[in-house]
């Protein structure tokens, strides 16, 4: 895993690989001593996946798209434009907001001006704010806006909140801050596994978003076959599983490849990221978007693949789980990734607002699949209102929506089958193709048609 970049102060590229961040107005301290993880040299990370996704910085207001491509050659998009690219506006006149579902999100440190920040956001775009909750887990250290690495999570933690708000406008959320203590084995991982159990356990959220993740390569005792260390941090998500409570992870900015232990190559060869490949996990791809300022798509979603990539391929850790049975045939014997995608590309990336760095406060524009994880934890938290329960553990609904009812209008669901890849850094990667594919997953959403079938289907699995 990669360490996060920070930020620069003017509008200038900077770009890089991963992310994840979240804070609030309400600080709720909690404690709790990390699982035990396998003893061995502590190399593998867990990284924001906003890292370095940054292209435009510290920006005074808002552009309109039309006004980025002139100044920066780059797309640009708000909340309002989100809202009319995934039909969610007849969700929300139906009065499916999010109301009474909590979103959990979960990064290292937080942000301390969350609470400010999604209040300007909101004000900006005329949208209403909500409250941000942030529960603290563990010793988490003081606030140092020098820091890289904890600059580097209160964007991810930015982008989180902002993202999930801007798709669930009603729901609450609640940013789980770890103070990512050195651990055997792993670093940041067991803090944040103990974190969400607790959260689990508590009873607090219907939906996990994070934006984050780890090569399984770099895990102790992969190269020798043995794959325990990764088993040992699964307990959480088997926790989520027994409470219906669903989990979500970013497939990963790196395309077929990711980041090596030392964070700063990548693999010459296919892999896969952890928690992403985790079969109890829905993992979220990316897509781009071309839309225009009303945002009406110009022409259709693509595969994210500038400044990065959409992560996706096959695990080396998990076998085929059954609910991928009916791709078989893509797959192969092994877990694959992404699941579904959402937009994640820097040219198409979003405005967000911050001023946790006094030295660089204003309007980013970011991407990433760090952005596309919490746009869909959005749309979980209204398909959760839709049903009046927790939908758990989609991807056997999903999967089932997919053989079931493939791409008719029922589904929700939007093939993304363009011929664009997620090839990067000289690794091959997939294309996206009809159907099911290792770029996109069974492609994008319709969130209108797809909250409610997801609803649907979701009853008999």
């Amino acid at each position: 895993m990669r360490i996060p970049r920070s930020r620069t102060s003017a509008a200038t590229a900077a770009f890089g690989a991963t992310a994840l961040a979240t804070a609030a107005a309400l600080t709720v301290p909690l404690t709790g001593s990390a699982t035990a993880a396998p003893a061995a040299a502590p190399h593998t990370r867990a990284v924001p996946a906003v890292a370095g996704h940054t292209l435009v910085h510290a920006v005074g207001s808002p552009l309109t798209s039309e006004q980025c491509q002139a100044k920066w050659k780059i797309a640009c998009y708000g909340p309002l434009q989100y809202r009319q690219a995934y039909n969610l506006n007849p969700l929300y006149k139906a009065g499916i907001t999010g109301k009474g579902r909590t979103i959990v999100i979960v990064d290292s440190f937080g942000s301390p001006t969350i609470q400010h920040d999604l209040d300007v956001y909101s004000k900006t775009f005329g949208i209403k704010s909500a409250k941000v909750e942030v529960v603290k887990w563990g010793k988490v250290p003081q606030w140092d806006p020098k820091n890289e690495e904890m600059t580097g999570w209160a964007g991810e933690s930015t982008l989180d909140v902002e993202m999930a708000h801007a798709v669930a406008p009603d729901a609450k959320i609640v940013l789980v801050e770890t103070a990512v203590a050195e651990t055997e084995g792993v670093t940041g991982l067991p803090e944040m596994m103990d974190a969400e159990k607790a959260m689990i356990d508590r009873g607090v959220g219907d939906v996990i978003s994070q934006s984050f993740g780890a090569t399984e390569n770099t895990f102790p005792g992969f190269d020798k076959g043995d794959f325990s260390s990764i088993q040992k941090l699964r307990y959480a998500f088997k926790d989520a599983a027994a409470h219906k409570v669903t989990v979500l992870a970013s497939s990963g900015d790196g395309g077929a490849t990711d980041n090596t232990a030392d964070g700063k190559g990548y693999y010459t060869k296919p892999v896969n990221s952890w928690p992403s490949s985790d079969p109890l996990v829905t993992s979220i791809g990316g897509t781009q978007l071309h839309l225009d300022d009303h945002g009406n798509r110009v022409r259709r979603d693509s595969v994210y693949n500038d400044n990065g990539a959409g992560g996706g391929g096959q695990s080396h850790v998990f076998g085929r789980p059954q609910f991928q049975n009916g791709v078989r045939g893509v797959v192969g014997n092994r877990r694959a990734t992404p699941d579904v995608s959402m937009s994640a590309a820097v040219n198409g990336g979003a405005w967000i607002y911050s001023s946790y760095d006094p030295t660089a406060v204003g309007w980013d524009v970011s991407g990433g699949t760090s952005e596309a994880c919490p746009l869909f934890s959005g749309i979980v938290a209204l398909a959760d209102q839709a049903s009046g329960r927790r939908l758990g553990d989609l991807n056997e609904a999903l999967y089932a929506l997919y053989k079931h009812e493939g791409y008719k209008p029922s589904s929700g669901l939007v093939d993304v089958n363009d011929g664009t890849n997620n090839s990067y850094k000289g690794v091959t990667g997939y294309t996206a193709v009809n159907g099911y594919d290792m770029a996109t997953g069974v492609g994008t959403v319709d969130a209108t048609r797809f909250v409610r079938a997801l609803a649907r289907t979701s009853r008999h699995h």
